[in-house]
């Protein structure tokens, strides 16, 4: 009995042992099965290849506006222009313009002039803050008899994006009236709630509209033009052309200014990605010169004959430095300014007051005081 059962369990374990019967196609007639965890690998697998495909098309799609772009700015010049004014931005939102007041300028009144027809001008004037009370609840015509008190003059010219009502605009007029000046203001054509379409033209003309305007009602008193980042260009552009009529401002004064549109247009951060496109010069600063657009401060200078202050931050990200001091030296250089005072004042990286913010200085007052003279009727609080 136990060798017959041996012999069983034998020919039992030959017989699991032995391969399985093949059928006329020469395969096993029992499907192989995969296990489960090669099931259970397949859907990551899809996942990612997924996801990759979605990349790849978020790529080739975002590459191609990136090589669209360029065409699209050479066949349309007027987009660049857009951004060169920026004007369509208007920040602080929702303020309204027509009261000052409501931005902490109580001693400021808000008109219009019209320096050309269908041109409208919204403009401000601040008085110096020697003036506060007296100026409260007075009407345009005070303010305008104001500027032929014993107060300095200071045309503002703004620049890019914004309004007149812009905050770090709104502190320097603070700044500016506490050490005794009268500070006018006011947005070229297309800005804020001026009527008319901007160009570099036109925001010229409606600074000489208000200059002239400024000095019918300012007697003897000295008129000074400030300009800021683009309003520089059109700072240079007014004074040559004073001028070469021979009524020149009586001092100029540059904040963050850069050489000319082109050398701005190709150092400004949004060009940084386009920088070293082939043909960038054809595809991005061509379009803005056929627009009509120059700002050329660097041959401005050369026919401006009054004192020259130049104000510039080290750690500017828009205009880089090295543009306000090239034109420094263009300036210093120059056969006009040979009678007049040129001076360059930088603020270190530390400061931090990078392309807007040097009203905040402590020492912006004894700047002035030493280049313009120091005002009688400086306001102490």
């Amino acid at each position: 009995m136990r060798k017959r059962n041996e012999s069983v369990t034998v020919e039992h374990e030959r017989a699991a042992a032995a391969p399985a019967p093949l059928d006329k196609g020469c395969s096993l007639r029992h499907s192989l099965r995969l296990p489960a965890a090669d099931t259970g690998m397949k859907r990551p697998l899809g996942r990612r290849y997924g996801l990759w495909f979605r990349l790849r098309k978020l790529i080739i799609w975002l590459l191609g506006v990136y090589i669209a772009i360029p065409f699209l700015v050479k066949l349309c010049p007027a987009i660049q222009a857009k951004l060169v004014f920026l004007n369509f931005v208007r920040v602080p939102y929702f303020i309204d313009l027509k009261r000052p007041q409501d931005q902490g300028l109580n001693h400021t009144c808000n008109y219009y002039l019209q320096p050309e027809e269908d041109v409208t001008v919204g403009v401000w004037h601040t008085v110096p803050a020697a003036l506060w009370k007296s100026a409260r609840g007075k009407d345009q015509l005070w303010f305008e008899d104001a500027l032929g008190s014993s107060h300095p003059v200071i045309l503002y010219l703004h620049g890019n994006a914004g309004t007149r009502g812009g905050d770090h605009r709104v502190e320097l007029y603070k700044v500016l009236s506490s050490l005794g000046y009268h500070v006018v203001t006011f947005d070229y054509r297309g800005w804020g709630d001026s009527v008319g379409s901007p160009s570099e033209r036109g925001m010229t003309y409606d600074a000489l509209h208000v200059f002239d305007w400024i000095k019918a009602r300012s007697g003897d008193n000295p008129v000074y033009i400030w300009g800021h980042s683009l309003g520089t260009g059109v700072a240079t552009n007014l004074v040559r052309r004073l001028c070469e009529r021979e009524t020149p401002p009586d001092a100029l004064i540059l904040e963050s200014p850069f050489t000319n549109i082109r050398e701005e247009a190709r150092s400004h951060p949004f060009s940084v990605i386009y920088r070293y496109f082939p043909g960038f010069d054809w595809f991005f600063l061509d379009p803005i010169t056929t627009s009509g657009i120059r700002f050329a401060n660097d041959e401005n200078v050369k026919y401006i004959s009054c004192s020259l202050l130049i104000l510039h931050a080290e750690d500017d990200p828009v205009v880089p430095f090295h543009l306000g001091k090239k034109l420094y030296n263009i300036a210093a250089t120059s056969r006009s300014f040979r009678d007049y005072k040129v001076q360059f004042v930088p603020f270190h990286t530390d400061l931090g007051y990078r392309h807007k913010y040097i009203y905040r200085s402590p020492e912006l007052p004894r700047i002035l005081r030493e280049f313009l003279g120091k005002s009688e009727h400086e306001h102490h609080d």
